[in-house]
């Protein structure tokens, strides 16, 4: 006999980092992981929630600070900044800088190029 129960659904690979980001910046200000798991409808565990943040704070994303007894988190950027961050992570894991930055460029559209060349001309 089969079980025909609906398993909950697997979230995707970054997901529920993104879910707590998106509630850090929410926030006016530092929040608890309680507020934080609360925020998010309080399906996830407080140890989940917990979890997550933890693994944020050693990729960069978020800071922390004594708060009593517990911590109080807070973004570490805004999405921009993040993205860049997880950019410069994968650029800094390849072996030959100048191939990955070159195919990255050449690969960009007319739109995006542009606006790279801008940026870069500011830098002067």
């Amino acid at each position: 006999m089969t079980d025909h129960r609906q398993r909950p659904r697997r979230r995707g690979r970054g997901e529920l980092e993104a879910l707590v980001l998106s509630a850090l910046r929410e926030a006016d200000r530092p929040a608890t992981a309680g507020w934080v798991q609360e925020r998010l409808g309080g399906d996830l565990a407080y140890t989940t929630v917990i979890t997550i943040l933890t693994r944020l704070l050693a990729k960069g994303a978020v800071t922390r600070e004594r708060g009593g007894r517990s911590f109080a988190w807070l973004p570490a950027s805004d999405e921009a900044g993040l993205a860049a961050l997880r950019m410069r992570r994968v650029l800094d894991a390849e072996r030959d800088r100048a191939a990955v930055l070159a195919s990255f460029v050449t690969g960009l559209g007319p739109d995006d190029e542009r606006l790279l060349r801008e940026l870069l001309g500011r830098q002067d």
